[in-house]
């Protein structure tokens, strides 16, 4: 049945400039637009003032040129401001006809002439923050368009009014998204420069061709299959430093994933999400393998979980949270406490679906997800799909969404969301004829091997944008089996989760608060401000870590160059290893004094510290 008429598509309109001439002089910066080549962005790198002119042959012949595919924004640091640049692009692939491009690399372009005005420590702090913005917009999957607003679902778009045509690009995507939008805001005084504002989700996108062959005939049929990951920047952060929710109802780790079906000028879409418990707790590392995971009694958990129901239900409709944490130890807690919250908020939009992941699926025992996604088959068909005809007019409508999460909101989320993602799909391509048991498709084995292939990517990349590394499990998700090297492999990966989380996430978890405009550089810092970075390592945390890496050496000397071992050697050895032992073990014990921590937006330990001994 027609649900609404034929729109025009919102998505044609404000388009940006998507290759710039970037010339510099000693005291100013021209960004011409090679479509355009009327218009210049005019930088003065004295005043640090930006405008819109009229190109009358203002650059001079001197001026050193470099092209460019875009302005992410500006930002202050130490220094004073810099441009934030693509430089580098690839292209992924069209949704609805329109380009999407990845950033392969970016550039930091200084308005000020010198760095002479700052003193020593200022130009280090200057380097670092540089640092901080260079390395997580060189993590991976950052993507744009510079004509579809790829921040929105396509449901999201077919909603928009007309005069959602008129507003630039960057003005209409969706703030959740948009991980410039700090230095879109810094950039953007003047409205007469959106052509030149470029805004970016953070995520995974894979755009595919398929071809399905009919047996027993020469038919074949060619659609678009694509999958889009939409990471939030609210709550934005790293593993063990974001989990929870905030006061006003954000969660960590929230992604929305859309799968697009594109054929014969139709498409549809389904759309699932997932998010941290929204619950105040936290995890913080402390040189624990598995930090235990802790509810913070007193925070308000009722006001800020109902304000993200809300949300959530009001931007998607009905809700089944799917919880897949464990049911025993601390998790067990956790499951218990949102179990309790969601039915304490009593809205009858939403529904609580606890699975135990691990229990369930023991001894490698994977099959049994199944009764999981069957339990789940009346609402998934409820919910329906977004649908859209070749004529443009609008065909069904998604009414609900699968809200799943585990502790991370990575690896049983993400197996778990690929099975409801396969059978939306299945409904998907036989709603189009792709599909259909009178014609079997010859190559339909390839094609899902390629859907659990890119599922498994999906799963990878999301998951080192926020522990680090590649998401475990991914080899069930890969082939639909555990195997015993994805085990290993798993194990792998954990350690080296253990290893970023506790000792390289302070210094990541920083760059993003910097992106976002968390924290903000004030003018003058260093002099007239305080800078954060501003605090030199404790001796303690040395005399600790020299001690023990003077006792593994001792221990190894003494273990393997001696010809013959006398009691004396032997009395070494059995020191150095108590050494060891006992450095080791203080280490661990003071875990939170060796850890890195943010230092931008600092955590306030002592009072969480003071209220676990509390409840001991």
């Amino acid at each position: 049945m027609e649900i609404s008429d034929v729109k025009s598509d919102p998505s044609k309109s404000c388009k940006l400039y998507d290759s710039l001439n970037l010339y510099t002089t000693p005291e100013s910066y021209y960004v011409q637009p090679i479509e355009n080549e009327s218009v210049l962005l005019y930088i003065d790198r004295v005043t640090e003032e930006m405008s819109l002119q009229t190109n009358n042959g203002q650059i001079p012949p001197s001026a050193k040129m470099r092209t460019i595919f875009g302005v992410l924004g500006r930002i202050r640091l130490v220094a004073g401001f810099y441009l934030v640049v693509i430089t580098n692009r690839k292209h992924v692939g069209q949704v609805s006809g329109h380009d999407i491009w990845q950033i392969e690399e970016v550039d930091l372009i200084q308005f000020t002439k010198t760095s002479l005005h700052l003193s020593q420590k200022q130009d280090e702090w200057d380097k670092n923050y540089r640092g901080m913005l260079s390395s997580i917009l060189s993590t991976t999957h950052f993507y744009y368009s510079y004509t579809y607003d790829i921040t929105h679902t396509l449901q999201r778009l077919r909603a928009t009014s007309p005069d959602f045509l008129s507003i630039p690009l960057f003005k209409r995507a969706d703030p959740r998204f948009v991980w410039n939008g700090y230095l879109l805001d810094q950039f953007c005084i003047n409205p007469d420069l959106h052509k030149f504002c470029v805004p970016i989700i953070h995520g995974f996108v894979s755009i595919n061709s398929c071809t399905f062959e009919y047996e027993g005939t020469n038919e074949q049929k060619t659609f678009m299959w694509t999958l889009i990951a939409r990471r939030s920047c609210r709550r934005a952060g790293t593993r063990l430093y974001r989990r929870g929710i905030d006061s006003k109802g954000d969660v960590a780790n929230f992604v929305e994933t859309e799968q697009i079906v594109e054929y014969d000028g139709a498409q549809s879409s389904f759309v699932q999400i997932r998010g941290s418990i929204p619950l105040f707790w936290h995890q913080y590392p402390n040189l624990k393998l598995k930090p235990k995971p802790t509810i913070i009694s007193y925070e308000n958990h009722m006001e800020a979980c109902s304000k993200h129901v809300k949300e959530i239900t009001e931007e998607y409709g009905d809700i089944v949270m799917i919880n897949l944490i464990d049911h025993k130890g601390r998790e067990g807690e956790l499951q218990l406490k949102f179990k309790n919250a969601t039915e304490e908020l009593g809205n009858k939009r939403i529904r609580y679906e606890a699975y135990d992941f691990h229990h369930e699926c023991k001894n490698m025992q994977w099959h049994k997800l199944g009764a999981l996604i069957d339990k789940l088959s009346n609402e998934q068909d409820r919910f329906n799909y977004f649908l859209m005809d070749k004529d443009k007019r609008t065909i069904s409508l998604q009414e609900g969404v699968f809200r799943t999460n585990c502790i991370d909101c990575l690896d049983r989320t993400n197996v778990v969301q690929s099975l409801v993602a396969w059978r939306s799909l299945t409904t998907m391509l036989q709603q189009f004829e792709l599909l259909s048991p009178n014609k079997p498709v010859k190559h339909e084995a390839q094609f899902y091997r390629m859907f659990q292939n890119v599922w498994a990517d999906h799963a990878d990349y999301i998951s080192i944008q926020y522990s680090g590394t590649g998401a475990l499990k991914t080899d069930y998700t890969r082939t639909g089996r555990r195997t015993h090297l994805g085990a290993l492999k798993d194990g792998a990966n954990s350690l080296l989760r253990y290893y970023k989380n506790n000792l390289k996430d302070g210094f990541r978890q920083d760059s993003i608060d910097l992106l976002l405009g968390n924290y903000k550089v004030k003018e003058g810092e260093g002099v007239t401000e305080k800078c954060p970075l501003d605090s030199p390592v404790s001796w303690k945390y040395l005399m600790f870590i020299i001690i023990l890496l003077i006792a593994i050496a001792m221990f190894f000397a003494n273990t393997i160059f001696p010809s013959e071992y006398f009691t004396s050697t032997l009395l070494s050895i059995i020191f150095w290893g108590i050494m060891v032992f006992a450095t080791f073990s203080a280490i661990i014990y003071y875990g939170n004094e060796f850890v890195d921590y943010p230092k931008l937006c600092p955590l306030d330990l002592k009072r969480v510290y003071l209220y676990e001994k509390c409840q001991i």
